[in-house]
């Protein structure tokens, strides 16, 4: 044979044998698979294949109907994807996937905290993503009792845990109108709560003052749920709002009214004054003694934090201020949360905004995990 033709056949040879790779043993990524000489892996995890959950949990048919057989869990991931009362920028309809979008890194097996050591995806409670409770964007009234019967339907399951057998939500929103539904069922559940409402604004505002001018159907929206939920005595006299900052419609009526709700006030310029540690303890003297909802509108933070949001104020808290006081609440019993008003079209390129919200959910989720609170009692 020529020495000619032995050379092509040895090319050739170590062309094809260069075609197949060989994978390193160790991913970049904790979940991504290796695939062997085998064959090829599409079965085991990775952050960027199948649908997009809140922190890649396992997504649950929270509502099956009654004849069907749903997976039992403890901290139910629910979307409320509503925004027709807002009274600014329209968008957070898309907040419960741009906050799934921006969890995407999370991993369950990934998640031990470099501050506690601890990883509360793997604790005790069983957290899945219910998905998104199916709303109409054609009738606010019908639109809300739609998410009310979600949330009766979802919080009414029997959790995994028999010791804490009441699951509990944390609502993807959607505008801060979705609150009104969250407490709704909270309080069927749990008894009346005290709120601790992080935002730059009241949202006691009366309903005559803010929308009711109108017409009563205008008059439920994002700036008068909490006076609602006052008038439906869902919540206790022993709330408080922290980081507002925004101005107030009335010179002095709507500082009564906002008392007369049952709410005190921490300042966002109070944090200058008394630090991360003063405004925690403001909080925890306040709801002393009571079961909590937590509920967050993510105008809280900064418009440098959050630029996408619908009614952003400026002079507002950074992302680790307000990261550092959700962990300062460690120990109280949180039997519901949110997180709302995030609307993703206003977002940059970085996802400023929707990365910040899911950090705002895994510091829920861990307040959850470390206090266990057992059902109301039936008597």
């Amino acid at each position: 044979m020529p020495i000619v033709n032995c050379v092509a056949i040895l090319v050739s040879c170590a062309l094809a044998a260069a075609r197949e790779i060989s994978f390193p043993p160790i991913s970049g990524f904790a979940e991504q698979a290796v695939f062997g000489q085998s064959g090829i892996d599409i079965t085991t995890g990775s952050a960027f294949a199948g649908l997009t959950t809140y922190a890649n949990l396992p997504y649950v048919h929270c509502l099956a109907g009654n004849d069907e057989e749903v997976e039992k869990y403890d901290i139910a991931i629910l979307g409320a994807p509503f925004d027709t009362g807002v009274t600014a920028r329209p968008g957070a309809r898309f907040g419960p996937r741009g906050i799934r979008q921006g969890s995407r890194r999370i991993s369950s097996e990934a998640a031990w905290s470099v501050y506690t050591g601890e990883n509360d995806f793997l604790d005790w409670a069983k957290i899945v993503d219910c998905g998104d409770a199916p709303l109409t964007f054609l009738d606010n009234t019908v639109a809300l009792k739609q998410l009310d019967a979600t949330h009766k339907l979802v919080s009414g399951r029997s959790a995994n845990s028999t010791e804490y057998p009441t699951p509990r939500i944390i609502t993807l929103g959607g505008d801060h109108t979705t609150t009104l539904s969250a407490l709704r069922s909270t309080h069927q559940r749990w008894g009346d709560v005290s709120v601790i409402h992080f935002d730059s604004h009241i949202d006691t505002w009366d309903p005559k003052v803010l929308g009711g001018g109108i017409s009563h159907y205008a008059g439920v929206n994002h700036g008068t749920f909490l006076h609602i939920a006052h008038e439906e005595g869902l919540i206790r006299n022993t709330s408080i709002h922290a980081g507002i900052r925004a101005p107030m419609v009335r010179p002095k009526g709507d500082l009564r009214n906002d008392i007369r709700c049952g709410f005190q006030m921490v300042k966002a310029r109070d944090i200058d004054r008394i630090g991360i540690s003063g405004v925690i303890n403001r909080l925890k003297e306040r709801v002393s003694g009571s079961k909590v909802y937590i509920s967050v509108d993510i105008d809280v933070l900064d418009p440098a934090f959050a630029p996408a949001t619908g009614t952003a104020e400026v002079g507002g808290w950074t992302t680790r201020e307000l990261l550092s006081i959700l962990d300062g609440l460690a120990g109280l019993e949180v039997v519901g949360a949110d997180v709302v008003e995030v609307a993703p079209i206003y977002d940059n390129p970085g996802e400023t905004t929707v990365l910040a919200a899911a950090e705002v959910v895994q510091s829920l989720i861990r307040l959850m995990v470390a206090q266990p609170v057992e059902a109301m009692s039936s008597e």
